[in-house]
Order: structure tokens, then sequence, then C-alpha cells
């Protein structure tokens, strides 16, 4: 298990690479915001993690994310959740009512879902579009060449607030060529944040233009069976 001084080690490890990153891009590393990769974790590291001071934490399923945050909500204000799996369009008042930003939305239903629940509970999220670079078939997200039509819908239909875009690149491809897609499709849109990057191609990504970087495994230590 690891302890509080690991996983603190690994976090300020962590923010020295991002800050390195950022500087051989001319960045300013305060523009880089840590997601620490919460699925899966035991009680123990998440309670060590939110005493180093960590609050802002990506979850990849709706019922997991509630069942570890919706307590731990009422004792830590400044917590920040953000959805980073695919939603389900059953799950998107659940979703609206937990998360902070949904980094995956891929569709005009699941976006008139959202539109329509945030209404209802009068909670304006902000929202990622998820793209699939890679154009894999298993995996979620829009194509880039059908980003522009959702993107409109989005903003002009269903008046979300997109303010970035995410993506997972294809595990056997090369993440530099996806992020920088991902980089150039969001500046063609006006877009300011670009969630992208994981724990082995974090340092990348933020040499690429990433805010966000998700990182789990470099974070909190290896997975528990």
């Amino acid at each position: 298990m690891q302890t509080m001084t690991q996983i603190a080690d690994n976090k300020a490890a962590l923010e020295k690479k991002i800050e390195v990153a950022a500087h051989e891009a001319g960045r300013d590393p305060e523009s880089v915001r840590l997601v620490a990769v919460s699925k899966v974790q035991p009680d123990e590291r998440i309670e060590t993690a939110l005493a180093t001071g960590q609050r802002l934490f990506g979850e990849n399923r709706v019922q997991e994310a509630l069942e570890r945050w919706s307590v731990r909500r009422e004792t830590c204000p400044d917590l920040r959740l953000h959805l980073i799996g695919p939603l389900q369009t059953n799950k998107v008042k659940e979703a609206v009512a937990l998360f902070d930003c949904i980094e995956t939305v891929d569709r005009p239903k699941l976006a008139a879902a959202l539109a329509q629940e945030m209404e209802r509970q009068g909670r304006g999220l902000p929202c990622f579009i998820q793209v699939n670079t890679g154009e894999e078939e298993q995996k979620s997200g829009v194509t880039p060449a059908g980003l522009p039509d959702l993107l409109r819908a989005c903003r002009e239909e269903y008046g979300i607030d997109i303010r970035g875009l995410m993506c997972i690149p294809p595990q056997d491809e090369p993440p530099a060529m996806h992020f920088a897609l991902l980089a150039k499709l969001a500046a063609r849109h006006d877009l300011p944040d670009l969630s992208m990057g994981m724990s082995h191609d974090f340092e990348t990504a933020v040499r690429l233009g990433a805010t966000f970087v998700r990182v789990g495994t470099a974070f909190f230590g290896s997975r528990v069976s």
C-alpha cells in the first residue's frame, strides 16, 4: 500500500515534470492542472491524496464515483470532480448532480440529455467533447470530421458550455500526433482547454498544449487488484 509520503512524493514529482515540460514549451506551468484518476483506488489512498492537498480527481464510472465521493463532498467543499469515462444517458441525472465537469460528450443524444438535466437541476456544468482521434471503432468519441456538427449542436441547439476537447490516443500509435491533432482542432474552434495525456505520456501532452492531464498510476501507484 502506498503511504502518505509515497503519494506526496509522487505528486511532487509529477508537478515538477509538468513544470519542466511546460517551460520547455514556453508555457506557464500554472496553466496545466493535474487530474488524479481515482477509479478503483481504495479509500486509504483517496484519503491520503486528499491529505496532500489534491482536490481535482477524475472518475470513469458514475456509480463508483457516487459511492466514493458523495460523503466526501460534505467535508471537502473545494473538491472538483471530472467525469472522464463514457456516460450513458440513463446516468445523466446522477452525473450532473455529482460532477463539476463532463469531459466525454460525444453525441447529440447525450448533449440533449445533459442540457435538459442541467436546466432541471439549475447546474450548468462546463463540458468537453471527446474526440476519437484514432477513429477506433471500439472507442467512444466523435470523429474529427464529425466534431464541427456536434460542437455546433452543443452551442446553438443545447446551450452547453463546451470549454475544450479530450482524447485518448490509440495504444499502438505515438501519442504526439494525436495530441497535436487535438490541439489543432481546439484552436480551430476557439476552445481554450485540452484534456490529454496520462501516466505514460503526460509530459508530451503538456508540451503540445494540454491544460488538464489525467494521471492515475503515476500518482497513486499500481492499482490494487
